[in-house]
């Protein structure tokens, strides 16, 4: 099935292209580099995995209910709107928030698959180079998965968001070797792990957790690649040069927060942006969401040294500066250890299924 066929919108009525600029840069000192990166790098190649056989897409998915979530998250619930709703048309609205989410999963993984390979070119050392190199594997798996989940389980995807888009095309645009980690890495793969680590600890679906979770693994260890490289990089810049990058992340956090209304789902269902915003702006599910999507920006932000007046104020004016407390390393062990312990869940079960079926057969036998 092709992908045109299940766009709510024709791919020919947005934009393919973005104007990238930048330089290549090569490097000639082949020693061992920085100890911390090359242990990355050693952990990326270790953690590869086929989707193809990790992954039980032999699981039945219910489009309608593909996530498992309560109604309650869903943003116009409870309003007029959905109480004047059949049962039919909310499960239509089901697999459409289901969709119009992993779509843009999909798109922010297409982008960290480009923005990843900039890194390897545009990058000045080796050692960031050799990690940056697993790293555009790992995100070509992900585009993958999240590709497979849309056109096999839900037949249904959205173009990319604007505010996505937006961010992506000024990461890309930009010369400096820097921008691709920080557009990328902190701000898009941060708040994409906060989002992806709510669905997967709400959805009652074992495929949809399965998904999540290994794609989690996976950005556990993007973020550490670009709070390593960043952090010693933004130590040595001027005022001038941390300004601009801090300008850069504030603009980015407005797009981003503004990214997750998912008007477009609403569209799709008569309701103009004009009448869907006041409601998305009352709702109390999409306020806790959008300040819980922080949960890894912020911190990691705070990191790698972008902690001026004008970002904490910028982070207090979008009620998320509690955030900066969070301890992002421990965040990061717990996505790892998530996916660890459903793969020891998976083999246990796959074990007692064998013992089951073997049982059987020898009692046949006798």
């Amino acid at each position: 099935m092709s992908t045109r066929e299940v766009y709510t919108k024709p791919v020919s009525e947005w934009s393919t292209a973005v104007p990238a600029t930048g330089a290549a840069r090569f490097a000639w000192d082949y020693d061992d580099g920085r100890a911390q990166l090359l242990a990355l790098y050693q952990k990326g190649k270790d953690r590869q995995w086929d989707s193809a056989r990790r992954i039980a897409w032999e699981t039945e998915v219910d489009p309608h209910d593909a996530l498992g979530m309560p109604d309650q998250s869903i943003a116009i619930h409870g309003t007029e709107i959905w109480q004047k709703m059949s049962e039919r048309e909310h499960r239509e609205v089901r697999r459409h928030v289901a969709a119009w989410q992993f779509s843009q999963f999909l798109h922010g993984e297409q982008g960290a698959v480009v923005c990843a390979s900039r890194v390897v070119e545009s990058v000045p050392d080796l050692d960031a180079k050799f990690y940056g190199a697993t790293q555009v594997m790992d995100e070509a798996r992900h585009v993958e998965v999240f590709s497979r989940f849309l056109h096999e389980k839900l037949e249904l995807v959205y173009p990319i968001n604007d505010q996505l888009w937006q961010l992506l095309a000024a990461t890309l645009a930009d010369s400096r070797w820097d921008l691709p980690y920080l557009g990328m890495q902190v701000l898009v793969e941060g708040l994409a792990l906060a989002a992806f680590g709510l669905i997967r600890d709400l959805t009652t679906r074992p495929l949809a957790k399965q998904v999540l979770a290994y794609v989690m693994q996976d950005e556990a260890r993007h973020v550490a690649f670009g709070r390593l490289a960043l952090r010693d990089y933004y130590r040595q810049i001027s005022d001038a040069e941390r300004r601009e990058r801090e300008d850069f992340v504030i603009e980015g956090c407005y797009l981003m927060r503004d990214r997750i209304q998912g008007i477009e789902v609403w569209e799709s269902f008569g309701i103009p942006a004009a009448r869907s915003r006041p409601l998305l702006a009352a709702s109390p599910h999409v306020t806790a969401f959008r300040s819980l999507l922080f949960s890894r920006l912020v911190p990691c932000v705070r990191d790698i040294g972008l902690w001026s007046e004008r970002v904490q104020q910028a982070y207090t004016d979008l009620g998320v500066i509690d955030l900066a407390r969070q301890d992002l390393e421990a965040l990061m062990r717990q996505d790892e250890q998530v996916a660890e312990d459903l793969d020891g869940a998976l083999s246990a079960q796959e074990a007692a299924r064998r013992t089951e079926v073997d049982a059987v057969i020898a009692q046949a036998a006798e």
